[in-house]
């Protein structure tokens, strides 16, 4: 009968078996207690006693036995971590750490080991597998971790202990039980992944064959013992995996921190980020901090198996390098696995298991569910409640290449194109009813897929692929305001094509279906009708890239646009070909504007099947009318209508946008309250969607409109939040909201501060090229000079804002620009040559107020700029000369009024 520990003996000399490593026990080990005149054995435990291990305090006075070795480095992170394995090991008699290879889960078992209180009487024992290359060895490697090679029975003569221990020879299982049976251990068994059947085996005859032993095992993949119990391992979250990354680097470089600067910072967040905040890849990248700095570390991260190389000369071989690490784990894998893997490699972002076994083939149910146990693949619900697979950054990588070396790689990738085409065809078609919530949740988890599935196309120069991938977006681009990415993606997708807007003009058929309503290929006028949409598509980005749009080739483009359609053709009622009104917008003004859009409501009310494109275009023409107040009424009835018609399809974004028209008609006819209301509402719609930047651009409307009913607090307040939130220094609602404010700002005596603003708004924005925002900016500058006194800076810029304020465009947008701007350049000349120039003023005042639109309703910021500029000019002149002039003014046309300025 074997004998307990006897605390203080000398540790035996190391045994070594035929694939397994020695291992010196230190406190000695059993065999040391069994050694001739050692202390009799303690009582056994009560039967069914178990020690308990918890988080209770009392270790015992003299620590029992243990071969783990002390650790040369700091342990960072994890706390949370071995206070739930502890928790765990309280409740199980099997605990298996699971995890990628090099994600820490031996460092992590030891920790737990000598944080379990209160300590096992009979220690914790360390047996590391590691080594043992025949998994008929575990339980010789077992037997010699835990210093139980001879068992000795007390008693015998030295024949009868040859006799008993030959017998035995052959039997470790049993002499492994012999010795745990009557002891209270704590028994890690480490990396179990290469022998997990053997391993398994033994542990299951243990467990049950040894009431008071406890294991606490770390694989790549689950025993899949009974009572089991899986503690998955997960990388280091961030700011563990910095600092982590911080100690590491001060060990090879003294004085490395890595908050030195800015840049020092975003490039270990970087590394920590894309090793997927596994601890042995960290550390190898902070070893490589003695000859590169963290930037040339982080840009060399696309070849991290070539860099990662200056692992520990004394860790097992396979944990030297990072790519060992992986070699070892796809080592294990069988073809099934491989194959699956290395396909898996095209994804980018995880995908769902119908993704999977479209590009993988039948083979991947199975082999996913293994890759997943060996941890190679990451499973995870997704937001949709499906389960989502996805392959750490570093594995990819080495995924990738496994396939490249197959040859496998365009079958993959053509069959990821394919599937996420699908995906991404039949998806858009959802965006426009009761669906749209559940569709763009769904582009927006597949997004990261469909713009690989889309690159794969224009690399392979597929245009019809790439066609129909980029009309499938072309929505939920608009819906999720990425214009700079549609610009970019559709440019790169016009290269593969004939521009279908080149001289000579080719016009175009009546298209009834949508080019996506089939997958490729297409033919005839379907293609064709799939390339002009592309283009239109790239036309309503032009905000992104202005400068691009002023050339000659550009111009005769937008001329050539205009005639390819005729008002009221049935593709002309969606986008994008309703887009094409763009360019008549930036060509020919509102004459042909208001007859094009006419005519798609017409054509959308008399087709069947076209109630979304009714209420598309009805929502389209509020919003042009609702710029001037003479149509304003009108403008009021087409929100009406299309509001009802998207709230009964369900469509939240266009009930947004209806709401929004709305709101800006009553806004134009003073009715404030209404259009307040209206866009609170609209932001609740946008709000339901997470359509950020939308309910940000309602959100800027809604300030600008609580300016004027008794709200200016809170009408500031909504605009400076605009501000400060973080959607990209492009999105269309902070340059509004810089306009407003800096007009409200220079109101209301804080010109530094407004002048701050524009200043910005010229810096951050290109769209300040854009006529009608360079009118806008432009007139505002030259408000802020004339408040603050320079009003030869004012006149200067309200020269150049009148010219900009005559554009077509300019005056379809804001009819009542020009006007205004007269008034602002009244308060400069008035200013001017001791008021000589005040008799201009005067007339420039009368010539505003002859150009106002009929009705038209002035707000709090225009208000006071006129009566500061009346009271300027009346103050140099008397009131018989301000009347006369004041009515040769009235008499001028625009020209004339613009010519004395």
């Amino acid at each position: 009968m074997s004998e307990p520990p006897a605390p203080g003996a000398s540790a035996p000399p190391a045994v070594h078996q035929p694939g397994a490593r020695a291992v010196h026990s230190w406190p000695p080990a059993a065999a040391a207690a069994s050694a001739p005149g050692a202390s009799a054995q303690a009582p056994a435990p009560a039967e069914g006693e178990r020690e308990q291990f918890s988080g209770a305090a009392g270790a015992p006075s003299s620590r029992p036995p243990s071969n783990i070795r002390a650790r040369l480095t700091s342990f960072v992170g994890r706390e949370d971590d071995i206070a739930a394995i502890r928790a765990d090991l309280a409740g199980a008699r099997l605990v298996t750490l699971l995890g990628p290879g090099g994600a820490g889960k031996t460092r992590l078992s030891q920790e737990v080991a000598e944080a379990v209180r209160p300590v096992p009487r009979d220690g914790v024992w360390l047996a590391e597998l590691a080594p043992v290359d025949d998994p008929a060895a575990v339980p010789e490697a077992v037997l010699t971790a835990v210093g139980a090679r001879e068992t000795v029975l007390y008693g015998a003569g030295a024949e009868e202990m040859r006799v008993a221990v030959a017998d035995r020879h052959d039997e470790p299982v049993e002499r492994l039980v012999e010795h745990c049976s009557r002891r209270r251990m704590l028994l890690l068994l480490d990396n179990c992944e290469h022998v997990v059947d053997s391993a398994a085996r033994l542990v299951e005859e243990l467990l049950a064959r040894c009431p008071h032993l406890t294991v606490l095992a770390t694989s790549r993949e689950p025993l899949g013992v009974p009572g089991e119990l899986v503690r998955p391992v997960e990388p280091l979250p961030d700011p563990v995996a910095l600092r982590l990354f911080a100690e590491r680097g001060a060990a090879v470089r003294p004085g490395f921190r890595v908050d030195a600067d800015e840049d020092t910072e975003a490039a270990c967040a970087e590394i920590c980020r894309r090793l997927d905040g596994l601890p042995l890849a960290i550390e190898l990248a902070a070893a490589r901090l003695r000859m590169l700095t963290p930037a040339q570390i982080a840009g060399r991260l696309d070849d991290r198996f070539r860099l990662l190389t200056s692992g520990s000369r004394t860790v097992l071989p396979r944990q030297q390098t990072l790519r060992a690490v992986v070699d070892w784990s796809w080592d294990l894998l069988d073809e099934d696995e491989r194959y699956v893997l290395g396909r898996l490699s095209v994804f980018a972002g995880g995908c769902h298991l119908a993704a999977a076994e479209a590009v993988c083939g039948p083979a991947a149910f199975d082999a996913l569910g293994s890759l997943v146990d060996k941890s190679l693949v990451v499973a995870a619900p997704a937001p949709d409640g499906e389960m989502r697979y996805r392959l750490l950054e570093t594995v990819a990588e080495y995924a990738g290449e496994r396939l490249d070396e197959t040859g496998g790689r365009a079958e993959a990738e053509r069959a990821h194109l394919t599937y996420y085409r699908e995906l991404a065809r039949t998806t858009d078609a959802l965006l426009r009813g009761p669906g749209q919530a559940t569709a763009i949740a769904r582009f927006e988890l597949e997004y990261e897929n469909l713009r690989t599935a889309l690159r794969h196309a224009v690399t392979e120069k597929d245009e019809q692929e790439a066609l129909c991938l980029v009309l499938s977006l072309v929505w939920y681009w608009q819906m999720r305001d990425l214009r700079i990415e549609a610009r970019n993606l559709c440019r790169e997708v016009m290269a593969l094509g004939p521009d279908p807007f080149a001289e000579p003009v080719r016009r175009a058929e009546p298209v009834w279906e949508r080019c996506t309503d089939v997958p490729p290929p297409l033919s005839g006028e379907l293609l064709a009708e799939a390339r002009r949409g592309l283009h239109l598509a790239h036309l309503a980005c032009m905000d992104t890239e202005l400068d691009a749009w002023q050339t000659p080739e550009s111009q005769a483009k937008l001329r050539v646009i205009t005639q390819v359609y005729e008002p009221g053709m049935p593709q002309t009622c969606r986008p994008p070909g309703l887009l094409w009104f763009f360019a008549v917008l930036l060509t020919e003004g509102m004459d042909r504007m208001r007859a094009i859009i006419d005519a798609c409501v017409e054509t959308s009310r008399r087709t069947p099947g076209y109630e979304w494109e009714l209420a598309g275009t009805l929502q389209m023409r509020a919003n042009i009318l609702a710029n001037r107040i003479e149509w304003a009424g009108d403008a009021t009835r087409d929100a009406d209508e299309a509001l009802e018609i998207f709230e009964r399809l369900g469509d939240d974004w266009g009930a947004a946008e209806a709401l929004s028209a709305r709101g800006e008609s009553f806004e134009r006819k003073g009715e404030y309250e209404a259009a307040a209301a209206d866009f609170r509402s609209a932001i609740e719609h946008a709000e339901r969607l997470g359509a950020h930047a939308q309910a940000a651009v309602l959100g800027v409307r809604l300030g600008a409109v609580l300016l004027e009913t008794g709200e200016p607090e809170r009408g500031e307040r909504m605009l400076r939040d605009t501000l400060a939130q973080e959607y990209g220094t492009a999105h269309e609602a902070m340059p509004m909201a810089r306009l407003f404010l800096a007009g409200w700002l220079s109101l209301t005596g804080r010109v530094s501060e407004a002048r701050e603003q524009l200043r910005l708004l010229r810096q951050e924005f290109g769209i300040s090229h854009f006529v009608v925002f360079d009118a806008f900016i432009l007139g505002q500058e030259a408000w802020v000079d004339s408040v603050d006194g320079r009003p030869e800076e004012a006149l200067l810029k309200i020269r150049q804002a009148l010219g900009r304020a005559a554009d077509p465009l300019s005056q379809t947008i804001a009819p009542h620009m020009r006007p205004l701007y007269l008034v602002i350049a009244a308060t400069a000349l008035a200013a001017l040559d001791g008021g000589g120039r005040a008799g201009d003023a005067a007339r420039c005042l009368g010539a505003a107020e002859a150009m106002l639109p009929a009705g038209h309703v002035a707000g709090t910021i225009e208000r006071a700029v006129r009566e500061r500029a009346e009271a300027a000019v009346r103050a140099v002149l008397d009131d018989e000369a301000f009347e006369a002039a004041y009515a040769q003014g009235g008499g001028l046309s625009p020209g004339e009024a613009t010519a004395l300025v």
